[in-house]
């Protein structure tokens, strides 16, 4: 089983799901991105608003489906959830079993935390004990059942080992395999089984609550950590919090076919809507740029990743960054900076 590697086509289509709060500032900037990109490049927007999906309900969820196991390319923008997640709807719809959630230490970025963190969170998307919001049992109980499936872990543990092995990490799988015996003792037993179709990956296995806690000791010791549903929303809020903001966050969310290969792709932010600044072009794109960034990964142009990366985290370190980072640009004005120093790069 491995993970597929698509080859950038001469033209690309992207879809993109336009959300709400400062969801339009940060298309703005991934546009801006785009045009100095040395790619041909289209984006197929859905209208992915709240007012848009609660007076349409379903048929919103069914055109942004549509359009993506199309393209089999999507940016999502934060999206308000008022009564249904869009994010779990998606993720049932298109069948995403696996999100990852790199965290990296950005020089420039303050933290409370001194040690550098380069963290490979692959989280299986389903299941856990998410998957079932309980019901009680009288007045004075609640119960729930908590479902642990092989499909997705195998997906999931292959993106892993994949991805260590294209980069020459270590995966650490983690649980609580000595208390849900059942459940964490199958993810860790599919964990072995794929692990022993990459010989030369090193594979280690964690108790969750002792990884937490080594993490902080030693970040060093760590590069893909695969984790279940539960654990992996978790870390990656540690994670996040340990390189000093959510704002500088970003994720994939994967299908994948019967050979184990990536379907559908979506990537997005981990930060939120920002009602409270929306429209003052003062929000902060980075884990917006980030996200666009592993989608040039995903097709095959790493160079035009790295380029886009490397333009980011030189702007910050030098200080020439958004407010909530410590500098005093605006949005525009950061995704210019961030846009010429990417063009001096791919240049050369």
């Amino acid at each position: 089983m491995s993970e597929s590697k698509p080859v950038a086509p001469p033209r690309l289509t992207v879809t993109e799901l336009l959300g709400d709060g400062i969801g339009p500032e940060l298309a703005e900037s991934v546009h801006s991105v785009a045009e100095a990109l040395p790619l041909s490049l289209e984006f197929e927007p859905v209208d992915w608003s709240l007012e848009r999906r609660e007076r349409d309900g379903d048929a919103a969820i069914d055109e942004a489906a549509e359009s993506m196991r199309r393209t089999r390319l999507g940016l999502k923008y934060p999206t308000v959830t008022r009564t249904r997640s869009p994010n779990r709807l998606i993720r049932r719809r298109l069948g995403f079993s696996v999100i990852y959630r790199p965290a990296t230490t950005i020089e420039g970025v303050r933290s409370n935390f001194t040690d550098k963190l380069d963290l490979h969170i692959v989280r299986v998307a389903t299941g856990g004990t998410y998957g079932d919001p309980g019901q009680l049992v009288g007045r004075d109980a609640a119960v729930s059942i908590r479902m642990v499936e092989r499909q997705p872990v195998e997906e999931a543990a292959t993106f892993a080992f994949e991805l260590a092995s294209r980069h020459g990490y270590p995966v650490t799988s983690s649980s609580k395999y000595t208390i849900q015996r059942v459940t964490d003792g199958l993810f860790e037993e599919v964990a072995r089984e794929v692990a022993a179709q990459y010989p030369d990956v090193p594979h280690t296995v964690e108790l969750f609550d002792a990884l937490l806690a080594k993490v902080v000791i030693k970040p060093s010791s760590y590069r893909v950590v695969l984790v279940l549903n539960e654990y992996g929303d978790f870390l990656s809020d540690m994670a996040s919090g340990l390189v000093g903001s959510l704002g500088t966050g970003a994720s994939g969310n994967f299908s994948f076919d019967a050979e184990r290969r990536v379907e559908v792709a979506m990537f997005d932010p981990a930060g939120g809507t920002a009602p409270d600044i929306a429209g003052r072009n003062v929000c902060n794109p980075t884990g917006m740029l980030l996200s666009f960034g592993m989608l040039l990964d995903h097709v095959e142009r790493r160079d035009l990743g790295e380029a886009l990366r490397n333009s980011l985290y030189s702007a910050i370190r030098e200080g020439e960054s958004t407010r909530d980072l410590g500098g005093q640009l605006d949005t525009d004005q950061f995704t210019r900076t961030v846009v010429d120093r990417m063009v001096d790069r791919i240049a050369v």
